[in-house]
């Protein structure tokens, strides 16, 4: 296997700060691991998280990656993996889920590791009772997480954070946290991030010894942007310039022409 530094050598070209437009790398996929975020990312974003649309070309090119990096390609999302695999199904992906609660390392395994109890009901139920403000707002049980989505109502923003903070005040011993998303407030256990789940993914093979490539588009994807330093890796963002990363894709359209272009061997600028 090659080393780190021969990776560096061989396996990527230089990549440039976005200044209008990104010279994306081309990989090494016998040295690297892709990490992909799905929902901003990969994906669309759409009015309600059942109603994503996955284009046509999408899944024989991530089947063409998993196969070209020997299965070291993995879904990071704030889904479960129940809801993972329904958007992509029949292809079952190794995949981090809940924010790092959950975990599957390959398309084989039936066996998922599990980093974080299901959320308490009862405090589900207090939450869910912030969606009686407006009809527009949209509860989503994770199992191990909690989503008030408002995209359809983006004046309540400030309610519902409100709404939050008053319960997790009259619970200062829970262990929970807040997640502030694109129209989406989330609350998950604390302590378990996407980070997490990533620090285990990279130390199982077939992720072990390669260089991560992560991408992301929302603040619960900075707590991965700011690992890949310690594997020698590489990050980038989707749609909004953050700190840390090698560059920004404009958009999913884009992410998924660079993913095409690795397994085509050609060469793109994302502009």
């Amino acid at each position: 296997m090659k080393s780190m530094r021969d990776r560096r050598a061989t396996g990527m070209s230089s990549v440039n700060e976005v200044t209008g437009s990104l010279v994306l790398p081309s990989l090494d996929l016998d040295a690297c691991a892709l990490l992909l975020d799905i929902d901003g990312t990969l994906l669309d974003l759409a009015p309600t998280p059942r109603s994503v649309v996955v284009p046509p070309d999408l899944v024989p090119t991530l089947d063409g990656l998993l196969e070209r990096t020997s299965g070291a390609l993995a879904l990071v999302s704030g889904r479960s993996l129940d809801d993972i695999d329904w958007i992509f199904a029949p292809a079952h992906y190794p995949s981090v889920g809940g924010h790092g609660a959950e975990m599957r390392l390959s398309i084989d395994s039936e066996a998922v590791a599990t980093h974080a109890p299901p959320m308490n009901d009862d405090l589900k139920r207090r939450f869910a009772a912030i969606a009686q403000m407006h009809p527009d707002i949209l509860v989503e049980d994770k199992g191990y997480s909690f989503a008030l989505h408002f995209r359809q109502a983006p004046h309540l923003e400030t309610a519902i954070y409100d709404a939050v903070s008053a319960i997790r005040a009259d619970l200062p011993n829970a262990p929970i946290e807040v997640l502030p998303g694109k129209a989406v407030c989330e609350i998950k256990h604390s302590g378990v991030t996407k980070a997490t789940g990533v620090r285990e993914l990279m130390s199982h093979a077939p992720f072990k010894g390669r260089r991560p490539v992560f991408l992301g588009d929302d603040v619960t994807d900075e707590t991965v942007f700011a690992i890949m330093p310690d594997f020698d890796g590489l990050s980038f963002s989707v749609g909004r310039q953050a700190r840390g990363v090698a560059g920004t894709f404009t958009g999913p359209r884009d992410v998924r022409r660079w993913l095409a272009s690795l397994l085509n061997g050609t060469r793109i600028e994302n502009s």
